[in-house]
């Protein structure tokens, strides 16, 4: 994910097929694919989105394994390209589409595989998230288990100390708690974090309560790495050891040479995730928040009202149409306006009001965050 990442890692031999090439559906295919993933999205009771490097690379942030990734880059002999730091680095059109699915209530979780803490950056509420690997910005009391969320990168890697203690009070104004700091990144040897592992794992496998218990059923976004399921858990991931279902109301690829996890997937996405997510959002007539700078929220506000139904289906034969508004009715023919627009610039759904009260949901992490000293 990082240059300066991967260089703090231990040495680690085994690092998998590196520079495959990547792989891009047609375009009427692919708008096809994302109509279809608006609907499952929509349907869904419960959506889980799993979250790896590649949504971070549109920021300047390389991944491991991609063509231009940090170990394809070192197996090949050349240096290894950055573009960015950490702290400089702005989230995606995928990292603020996420925020807008969680604030009217289409997202229930996410977990990520990402150090780069463009989901908490991105506005993100961290009690409906896990980073299973940790996070550059964050680091944790050994005591109280208190965490910080920094401004810039801690400075260390391997849950090693950071050189700060833990200044949160004790009960009754006593002094503070003093307790070590550490960050909170993985090393090849460590351990899943508990907690984080625990909430994912129950997030991608349980139903929402209320609803009556059915299998979820999974849908991959390639170039992104992405999972889903209707009709009560939908999951958005890249592999993990999460459990897929075993059974799905849709039928399987039929490909016996996919891997274990597409063979497992109703519906797979070739194509760049921020086109994706774009196209998405505009099917489900939502629009993508704007990121105005880095900020940390604790706990989920009140979700907004949902947004109505996905409405038309895109016409496979009409490639002009392919970047066009989101439609008004079921089976309706474009109309000469919405021919004319074309290029994406659509009508979408107003800005809403974001609502201070918080919603009920799990227990959030314990979080404080401050500015380092310079």
């Amino acid at each position: 994910m990082s240059v300066n990442y991967a260089a703090g890692l231990s040495p680690y031999a085994d690092k998998g097929k590196c520079g495959l090439p990547e792989i891009f559906d047609p375009p009427e295919e692919l708008e096809r694919k994302v109509w279809e993933l608006a609907k499952l999205l929509w349907q869904s009771s419960n959506v889980v989105f799993h979250t790896g490097a590649g949504i971070s690379t549109a920021s300047g942030i390389p991944d491991f394994r991609g063509p231009h990734g940090v170990w394809t880059m070192e197996e090949q002999g050349l240096a290894p390209k950055f573009d960015t730091t950490f702290e400089s680095a702005r989230p995606t059109q995928t990292h603020m589409a996420l925020v807008q699915l969680e604030r009217v209530g289409l997202l229930q979780f996410l977990v990520s595989q990402n150090v780069d803490g463009l989901h908490v950056r991105s506005g993100f509420p961290r009690d409906k998230l896990a980073e299973l690997h940790g996070n550059m910005f964050v680091e944790e009391c050994v005591k109280c288990k208190m965490q910080y969320v920094r401004d810039t990168v801690v400075g260390s890697m391997g849950l090693k100390p950071t050189g700060r203690l833990c200044t949160v009070a004790k009960a009754r104004g006593l002094r503070a708690c003093r307790g070590e700091l550490r960050d909170t990144i993985l090393d090849w040897e460590d351990a899943l974090p508990e907690r984080d592992l625990t909430l994912a794992d129950d997030a991608s496998r349980s139903d929402p309560p209320g609803t009556c218990p059915s299998p979820p059923s999974a849908v991959e976004a390639v170039s992104s790495s992405s999972t889903f399921s209707p009709p009560s858990t939908y999951v958005l991931s890249p592999p993990l050891t999460f459990p897929l279902p075993q059974t799905s109301p849709l039928p399987p690829p039929d490909d016996a040479s996919l891997p274990p996890q597409d063979r497992q997937a109703d519906l797979r996405i070739h194509g760049y995730v921020d086109e994706v997510m774009t196209r998405l959002m505009k099917y489900l007539g939502l629009e993508i928040p704007i990121w105005d700078g880095p900020h940390v929220l604790e706990k989920a506000l009140t979700p907004l009202p949902r947004p109505p139904a996905p409405k038309l289906e895109p016409k496979e034969e009409s490639p002009t149409q392919l970047n066009g508004p989101s439609p008004a009715s079921p089976k309706q023919e474009p109309t000469a306006e919405s021919t004319a627009q074309h290029n994406g610039s659509g009508p979408i759904s107003p800005k809403r009001e974001w609502l201070d009260s918080p919603a009920p949901c799990r227990t959030p992490k314990k979080m404080k965050t401050e500015v380092l000293p310079s």
